[in-house]
């Protein structure tokens, strides 16, 4: 369950003015049958698709009084059971959605449900999660929906990676950017969430970077917050150790980023919904902008309790630096991956800053004297040179490539450091 909207507000969305400014004129005019919700992940993109729903399947006799939050299909929303409102999202071990009729729901599945007519008589919403998650077949299933939906069908789709999507789907949909969260609202969720005091909630802002469902993961979740800090400092460290050095460390960083990704998950199972995406951690993988910790799937608690170098579902054997052969899914290890490149691009990103001389814009203030530190003895091309190479292993994930190659590799090409 969310908390309560915050007093004489109709919507839980935060931060995001154009956004909702576009969604209410829509609710007044008329919501088109297939929306796109575009923007980062954890920037609030689930938080607003629940909130049209909301309003459009509210029954308040008022149109501008929508969501009421206290009518019967207001209360069935906040409860999860409403008839008329279908989720599809990603799942499995390569968090996709596919085109169904196996195990893992999928489009198929969705498009049959949306053939039936409305058990409360009036309009249905469906609400397809990381669209850009779709697999081809799936997005190709899906088209015919999109073109002719069932009458008294809305469709909303959410995307971190739009050019996933195929540009027959980009072209049948009205596009709603939602972009970062400034600061102080990020500070303001979470002070009215109560999960952190105000000193709390700016660091906790600073270090989400303009992502309310990170901001909220690490309150609730202060084991990663300290996980988080130690893998930052150890990559600082990281570019003055030898070769072999740097092989080994990766391994354990791994396995740091698989502990971060569990603490994250238990703390997300321990607290309400708050409406921010707090279900996944991990890095984004393709170019991910400043280093979100909010998609991929999340990773299994076991996660945190066992070696970073296992093997995938398939069988494979691998072994991290210090320990035994071991079987981790492959979920698991992609997600404690893609963790540990979205911190590494923040700690990048916060080289570059240092080195341009704004380091009051670093979100990892409490490593400013490091990161000043290290930035004295690396070349000015060192953070641009490695975010590209963090772009590239992020791709390499999303096309499966083993999480220990891909990790192994920029550790290995994360030094470059030239005489003080």
């Amino acid at each position: 369950m969310t908390p309560d909207p915050m007093p004489g507000d109709r919507f839980r969305t935060r931060g995001q003015p154009a956004a909702l400014a576009a969604v209410d004129s829509m609710l007044r005019t008329g919501v088109p049958h297939a929306l796109l919700l575009a923007g980062p992940s954890g920037v609030g993109k689930r938080t607003l698709a629940d909130d049209i729903a909301a309003a459009l399947l509210c029954t308040a006799p008022d149109v501008g009084e929508r969501p009421d939050r206290t009518c019967r299909a207001c209360r069935a929303l906040a409860h999860g059971n409403h008839p008329d409102l279908h989720v599809l999202a990603p799942s499995g071990a390569g968090q996709v959605i596919p085109i169904g009729g196996r195990e893992d729901r999928g489009v198929r599945d969705l498009v049959r449900e949306l053939a039936l007519m409305p058990v409360e008589g009036g309009l249905r919403v469906a609400i397809i999660g990381d669209a850009d998650r779709m697999t081809d077949d799936a997005q190709s299933a899906f088209l015919k929906t999109l073109e002719e939906p069932p009458a008294g069908t809305v469709l909303i789709l959410t995307a971190a990676d739009e050019e996933r999507l195929l540009p027959t789907i980009r072209s049948r949909v009205i596009r709603i950017r939602v972009g970062p969260v400034a600061k102080a609202a990020v500070e303001e969720i979470l002070v009215h969430a109560g999960l952190a005091d105000a000193a709390a909630a700016a660091r906790l802002s600073r270090l989400a970077g303009g992502r309310p469902g990170d901001a909220v993961a690490l309150a609730r979740a202060p084991e990663a917050v300290t996980i988080r800090a130690e893998i930052a400092r150890t990559l600082l460290d990281l570019t003055r150790a030898s070769r072999a050095d740097r092989l080994r460390i990766g391994r354990d960083l791994l396995a740091r980023a698989g502990a971060l990704v569990a603490a994250v998950r238990g703390g997300a199972a321990a607290g309400p919904e708050d409406g921010t995406t707090t279900r996944n951690v991990g890095g984004r993988g393709r170019k991910a902008a400043g280093g979100s910790m909010s998609s991929a799937g999340a990773a299994g608690a076991d996660a945190a309790r066992r070696p970073a170098g296992g093997a995938s579902d398939a069988g494979e054997e691998g072994s991290s630096a210090g320990g035994p052969a071991a079987r981790i899914p492959a979920a698991e290890r992609r997600s404690a991956a893609l963790a540990l490149i979205g911190i590494w691009r923040d700690v990048a990103r916060d080289l570059a800053l240092v080195a341009m001389g704004d380091a009051a814009a670093v979100r990892g203030i409490d490593l400013l004297d490091d990161l000043e530190a290290a930035s004295r003895t690396l070349p000015g091309t060192f953070a641009p040179d490695q975010l590209r190479r963090l772009d590239v292993a992020g791709e390499r994930l999303e096309g499966n490539v083993s999480p220990e190659l891909v990790i192994d590799a920029l550790a290995l090409g994360w030094a470059a450091r030239v005489a003080a």
